[in-house]
């Protein structure tokens, strides 16, 4: 969802009850728009929430004027009520006392994460269950890796450690790929090839907005190119440049509800539990946000 409409977004997408406070809100706010300002991006979004067992990550992205180029991600994480401090305290408490609400999240200092790769996404693939909410924190797996030794080879347990944010860094990006939604005619592409914010769009009608067709994957097109000229024949090519949702697999993958008298309608997708996009027919309101513990529902196809 937009920083700038982030009071508007945050009540729209209410609906899958996930909130903030109001004080965390206006600080949200106030923050996001300072980011903007210092990183100097084209749009500031605020992605979401992943909920960890002792703190939560609040993740933001910077966009340059290309909306498809890439993203610049930044975090920040905040205590929970009870229990011992996560161990990667930077403002030099000893760890093992008392937590306090909002002493670790005033929401003005955001961490700028590394670009995720091939290689994060192979080596976070063997991390099962929750966040834990400290980002210097390492989860141990054990592998087996072959030894040479003179004309034998044998295979010996190695130790391997990931950090957290890696993982982080990894479940962002799947997320984005995944399910990052907006709808058809809210970017359109330039004949030079750079994707801008169209500031004509007013809003898919009633009757769109209710295709699952008619909403877009935020990122580059990977179906696309696969289509034949044949199919490609009805396509705007300044509008029709990325893969649609209806296209997605599993089938059945998002539900698609209509609130508040047909005024809002709110996708949700069955395959990231927590991701909610939200559009106001036939205006300019949607975004996307997620709130969720970050673990993909691999048993999906099973349950449809």
């Amino acid at each position: 969802m937009d920083a700038d409409s982030l009071l508007l977004s945050l009540e729209l997408a209410s609906g899958s009850g996930q909130g903030l406070s109001p004080d965390r809100r206006a600080s949200l706010l106030t923050s996001l728009t300072l980011v903007k300002r210092d990183y100097r991006y084209d749009r500031v979004l605020f992605w979401g929430r992943i909920l960890g067992l002792v703190a939560d990550y609040y993740i933001a992205q910077g966009l340059s004027e290309d909306q498809l180029a890439p993203r610049k991600t930044l975090y920040r994480w905040r205590w929970l009520p009870g229990g011992p401090r996560p161990q990667g305290d930077t403002e030099g408490r000893t760890t093992g006392g008392p937590r306090r609400v909002g002493a670790r999240l005033n929401c003005m200092e955001w961490s700028l994460l590394p670009p995720a790769t091939e290689g994060m996404a192979a080596q976070t693939a063997v991390v099962k269950g929750r966040f834990l909410g400290d980002p210097s924190h390492e989860y141990e797996h054990t592998e087996l890796q072959k030894v040479n030794d003179g004309d034998k080879v044998f295979e010996e347990e190695v130790v391997v450690q990931i950090k957290e944010e890696t993982r982080l860094v990894s479940i962002i990006d799947q997320i984005d790929n995944a399910v990052a939604v907006v709808p058809r005619g809210f970017l359109f592409k330039t004949p030079l090839g750079p994707v801008h914010v169209n500031r004509t769009f007013e809003g898919l009608s009633l009757s769109e907005a209710k295709k699952l067709s008619s909403y877009f994957h935020f990122r580059e097109p990977v179906e696309l190119k696969n289509k034949t000229l044949l199919e490609k024949a009805d396509l705007d090519p300044s509008l029709d440049f990325l893969d649609s949702l209806e296209h997605d697999i599993p089938k059945g993958s998002w539900s698609v509800q209509m609130e508040r008298g047909h005024a809002l309608v709110v996708l949700r997708s069955l395959l990231w539990p927590g991701l909610t996009f939200y559009h106001t027919p036939r205006t300019k309101n949607c975004g996307y946000i997620y709130v969720g513990t970050g673990e993909k529902n691999i048993d999906l196809p099973f349950m449809l």
